[in-house]
């Protein structure tokens, strides 16, 4: 799977999805431009030590990364979608595309996805969940649809055995 952040800006989510992505076997997509440095101190705490785990691309800009993944399936995460994130049907290799925790995707890009865009459910009176949480919902879905490949599906006690 794949996670593409569209202009991220807090640091603290950035890293804190890096780790989920790390830990699912996701492959991380950060379009530029970013609201911080990627040797900001806490970016690097939020991810802790599953940076070398990870798989990260960059892009200059939302152009860039399409050219680049020319043939990617694109999900558009957003506040705005008709459908649930639920009712998506993933495939591996598919991309969920999050936008900047301050506006989300531009409406001209999402115009181009309407099929595949895709919201979580919330109060109206909500504006938006955070980036973070957003990410890890719906790429657990998308895991849980494809059965956790090559994850474990259960844990072992330290001290004890079960």
């Amino acid at each position: 799977m794949h996670i593409v952040l569209l202009e991220p800006e807090i640091p603290q989510n950035a890293g804190n999805i890096a780790r989920t992505c790390a830990v699912t076997n996701s492959t991380l997509h950060l379009i530029r431009p970013l609201g911080f440095s990627v040797d900001d101190r806490y970016l690097k705490r939020a991810g802790l030590d599953y940076w070398k785990l990870l798989d990260i691309r960059y892009y200059d800009d939302f152009q860039d990364f399409r050219k680049k993944n020319a043939d990617a399936k694109l999900w558009m995460a957003t506040t705005k979608a008709r459908q649930v994130y639920t009712d998506a049907d993933f495939a591996p290799d598919d991309y969920i595309v999050f936008g900047k925790e301050s506006a989300g995707i531009p409406e001209e890009i999402l115009m181009e996805y309407a099929e595949t865009s895709i919201r979580i459910p919330m109060l109206e009176a909500a504006r938006s969940l955070n980036l973070s949480n957003s990410v890890a919902i719906v790429i657990y879905e998308a895991l849980r649809q494809q059965g956790f490949p090559g994850m474990l599906r259960e844990g072992q006690l330290h001290r004890h055995t079960w």
